[in-house]
C-alpha cells in the first residue's frame, strides 16, 4: 500500500501531476445573451397580472425553460456558479415574484367554513350534555 501511494505522493507533490485549467468566466457574453432568455418570459408574463398576485404556480413551466436557458448560457460562457449567475435570477425574483411571499387572508367563505361548524358545536354540546344528565332513565 506504501509504495502504491508514494508515486502518487511524489507526482502531486513535484508538480508534474495534470492540472485543471478552468477558463474564467466570459461575463460579457452571458450579459449580452442573457436579455435573450428574458425576453422569452417576459413576452409570456405579459399576459399575468404578477403585479397585483403570485403568478407561480401558472409559470412554472416558462421559468423551467429560462433556468434551462441561462444554465446552458452559463455553461458555454464558463460562468456556471458565478455570481452573475444569482444575481439574474435574483433580478427576475425581484421583478416577477415578489408578491409571492406575501401573507394573504383567505377568503371568507373558507373562513365561515373552518370557524363555523366549530363554533356551532362549542355552542350545542353543553345544552346537549345537560339534556343527556337531566333526562329521566
Amino acid at each position: 500500500m506504501l509504495l502504491t501511494a508514494l508515486p502518487v505522493v511524489l507526482l502531486i507533490c513535484s508538480g508534474t501531476a495534470v492540472k485543471i485549467n478552468i477558463p474564467p468566466c466570459d461575463q460579457h457574453m452571458f450579459n449580452s445573451n442573457v436579455e435573450d432568455c428574458l425576453s422569452d418570459f417576459n413576452t409570456s408574463l405579459e399576459m399575468s397580472d404578477h403585479q397585483y398576485s403570485c403568478p407561480w404556480p401558472a409559470v412554472k413551466p416558462m421559468y423551467y425553460k429560462l433556468k434551462l436557458c441561462v444554465d446552458n448560457l452559463a455553461i458555454t460562457s464558463s460562468c456556471m456558479g458565478h455570481r452573475s449567475l444569482g444575481d439574474f435570477f435574483l433580478k427576475v425574483h425581484n421583478m416577477y415574484f415578489s408578491s409571492c411571499g406575501e401573507v394573504r387572508d383567505p377568503p371568507l367563505t373558507t373562513v365561515i367554513l373552518l370557524i363555523g361548524p366549530l363554533t356551532l358545536l362549542t355552542l350545542v354540546l353543553p345544552h346537549f350534555c345537560v339534556f343527556l344528565t337531566t333526562r329521566d332513565p
